[in-house]
């Protein structure tokens, strides 16, 4: 079953399974669903039949109390389990202790009267594990995937289109630009979006520019881009922006040093003869930044991108180990890359 399948069951007020088990870190179509399975209980009703909870903390025993219960003066009771961490590979020592067998022998027997979910925000689970395999069986499984570009360029449309809004091609590409083609992120825009063009119904570049704030992966990348054409000026000048913006220095090195990584491997890997599609599924990355990847890549040499990554790793030391401010730091880095040239 697809998200928008069941999205469509839900609004017609139907769960045609007994257990669900969505799997995603998608936190647009997560927050979607959690609300659709809640419409799913009449609202004089879900004081007493709908309840969530977050098995960080809370017992998985108190979450089947609850999904074994008959409903109180009503027709269905719904059960929402987060975070159900004991399904994945996780070695961390819990905060609560679960009873899986008793998840055993629920799902053995599923309530007829309870629709009981979990949403595990997670890229996968551990297929290896008998809880998972019985859960995989009995469950009704939501694959939450990364949508590719196109997809989210279409779902914002349709969305869009419903609400009897439309967006001019340059403003979908300057979205799609600063959000990183996060569908979490462009949704949020949305409603600010079309107040904003109303009375209107066509949303202009300029109130993508106006309104929409880039994300802090996505100016890293267009310091990374004047790093390597080694625009000193320029590189330091939006370096102190983001400072200037109460970004941490040692967060915005991270990012830069992970965006060198992701250039790095693409680069290697797509000289392999990796397409973009095997190059997403392999370095497990949102497929945009791998489109974003292969066009920066191509423009440079591997030396460069070496020189640039292991600098950024001496700045970290520094930042970690005196008290140097980090705006002096990444001026030494980038004048001293800016002074290398590459030999391969």
């Amino acid at each position: 079953m697809t998200i928008t399948d069941l999205l469509k069951q839900l609004a017609a007020g139907q769960a045609s399974a007994p257990v669900y088990l969505i799997l995603g870190q998608m936190d647009y179509f997560q927050r979607r669903l959690k609300s659709a399975f809640k419409q799913l209980v009449p609202a004089e009703e879900r004081t007493m039949n709908y309840a969530s909870y977050d098995l960080e903390t809370v017992p998985l025993a108190v979450g089947l109390d609850d999904a074994m219960a008959a409903p109180f003066f009503g027709e269905r009771r719904v059960v929402c389990l987060d975070d159900p961490v004991f399904l994945t590979g996780e070695t961390k020592k819990s905060k609560v202790d679960h009873d899986l067998a008793s998840l055993q022998r629920y799902l053995d027997r599923p309530m007829d009267s309870t629709v009981l979910v979990f949403f595990a925000p997670y890229p996968k689970l551990d297929g290896r594990k008998k809880i998972v395999k019985q859960l995989k069986k009995v469950a009704t499984t939501i694959e939450l995937g990364n949508f590719a570009e196109r997809q989210v360029r279409q779902y914002f449309q349709a969305q869009l289109k419903r609400d009897g809004y439309t967006i001019e091609p340059a403003a979908l590409n300057e979205l799609i630009q600063r959000t990183d083609a996060d569908l979490t992120l462009m949704m949020a825009e949305q409603t600010k979006l079309e107040l904003f063009t109303h009375p209107q119904t066509e949303i202009q570049l300029a109130a993508i520019q106006g309104l929409v704030r880039q994300t802090l992966t996505q100016n890293v990348f267009d310091l990374v881009n004047r790093v390597l054409a080694k625009n000193t000026v320029g590189a330091v000048a939006l370096y102190r922006e983001l400072l200037q913006a109460k970004e941490e220095p040692l967060r915005i090195n991270a990012i830069l040093q992970g965006q060198f990584r992701l250039l790095i491997q693409t680069k290697v890997l797509a000289q392999q003869g990796y397409s973009q599609g095997q190059l997403a599924s392999t370095l497990k990355v949102h497929p945009y930044r791998v489109k974003l990847a292969l066009q920066t890549h191509r423009r440079f040499k591997l030396a460069d991108l070496n020189r640039a990554y292991l600098g950024l790793f001496k700045v970290e030391r520094q930042m970690k180990s005196t008290a140097l401010d980090p705006e002096l730091l990444f001026s030494l880095f980038m004048t001293q890359f800016a002074g290398s040239r590459a030999t391969v």
